[in-house]
């Protein structure tokens, strides 16, 4: 039997490990996770069978650590973390991240902490940036996965349990990506990779096998990553805004195995993506450097040729929403960006590209050419539509 099978057959044994009891009665009493010193009894004092593993007290780690910036500007929170400790799926843990924000509401994860013993809590010093409050997370986690969510994100229906049966099916892939809505103003719709994820098969592939994955939106939390992946990668979220680019991408490249589930699994609670938590001294003009970085892993990786056309697109999706984005960058902060923009075009250009058709085609040209007043002239409409429905919502709170 081999470790990981054990792993399973002692959760399938041995109830209760989610509950803080012991799995079995016996001598040896192991904290912490399967990876490290549960790995070693396995490996070197339990013969291969199921049944055995209960001659030794495993304190199992779990399979899902859901880690939870607990940054609470719309009072969210508590809907959040319901959405998961709720679930039928019990092998899962929830680590809840305060800084010391007047938006963390320290309270309420007490009482969530007193009231299941499947959440923990991390207090931070200081005021944090979201990237520093994912990275205490992850350093706090067990589990043989995990999933990063913010406050405004609720996990739906029988979600964990769906993950788990794909993470089995898929034979425990690296990386698990899955579907996800958004909700904003009583409307709602599906995430920019739902066309990606229908398209794709049952069994899982290698990354460099579906580079189109690398043109969708970086985020952490529609995506399950291993973790011996990130602990192996050294991976961490950096200071600043835009900080899941370059993790996503790392984590992407790092994998051997990539596996989809067609299931929208998670639901967020607001327009536009930039976490409420923000960053502290964090600009918009630090996506530059995130991007920067994402095409130096291609060519370290010899994965330019491949990845890159997929890549350049998002980028320049990327940049271009940010220059529409009401309220996101300030007048005289808007031409500075576009000019870098365009730099980065033409420096990452790959050799025959073709652009997108229609009007995001010719925004695309735009940028290539560096007429910023044109692309002012040509997004005008856009912004306008944009303050009418603002201005209607406002009207009809």
């Amino acid at each position: 039997m081999s470790v990981h099978a054990a792993r399973a057959a002692a959760r399938g044994v041995c109830g209760g490990a989610m509950t803080g009891r012991p799995l079995c009665e016996g001598s040896v009493n192991i904290r912490g996770t399967f990876h490290g010193a549960v790995d070693w009894v396995l490996t070197r004092l339990v013969t291969p069978s199921a049944v055995q593993l209960c001659s030794v007290t495993v304190l199992a780690s779990p399979l899902i650590s859901v880690i939870v910036a607990a940054h609470d500007l719309q009072g969210q929170l508590g809907v959040c973390l319901k959405s998961i400790l709720d679930q039928s799926f019990r092998d899962v843990e929830v680590v809840a991240v305060l800084d010391q924000s007047a938006h963390c509401p320290a309270d309420l994860v007490d009482d969530y902490a007193r009231r299941d013993g499947r959440l923990s809590v991390v207090r931070l010093t200081g005021v944090a940036g979201i990237g520093r409050i994912r990275n205490a997370g992850a350093q706090r986690a067990a589990g043989d996965y995990l999933l990063f969510l913010d406050s405004d994100h609720i996990v739906r229906g029988e979600t964990l349990q769906a993950m788990a049966d794909r993470l089995r099916a898929a034979g425990e892939p690296d990386v698990l990506l899955f579907g996800h809505t958004r909700l904003h103003r009583s409307r709602s719709w599906p995430g920019a990779a739902a066309g990606l994820l229908a398209q794709q098969g049952s069994e899982p592939f290698a990354p460099l096998d579906r580079p189109e994955f690398f043109g969708a939106p970086a985020y952490s939390w529609d995506r399950l990553v291993r973790r011996e992946l990130w602990t192996g990668q050294q991976l961490a979220f950096p200071d600043g805004l835009h900080e899941e680019v370059t993790v996503v991408h790392r984590a992407m490249l790092a994998a051997d195995r990539i596996a989809v589930l067609k299931w929208n699994c998670v639901q967020i609670r607001r327009r536009h993506t930039q976490h409420p938590a923000g960053s502290p001294d964090g600009t918009h003009f630090d996506v530059f450097g995130r991007y920067e970085e994402s095409f130096g892993l291609l060519g370290e990786r010899g994965a330019l040729d491949v990845v890159a056309p997929a890549l350049f697109t998002r980028m320049i999706r990327h940049y271009l929403f940010l220059l529409n984005l009401e309220g996101c960058l300030s007048r005289s902060e808007r031409p500075r960006f576009f000019e870098r923009a365009s730099e980065h075009y033409r420096r990452y250009l790959p050799d025959g590209y073709d652009h997108p058709e229609g009007r995001e085609g010719v925004k695309f040209q735009l940028m290539a050419s560096g007429r910023y007043s044109a692309l002012e002239a040509a997004s005008l409409p856009q912004r306008a539509r944009s303050l009418v429905s603002r201005g209607a919502a406002l009207r009809g709170r």
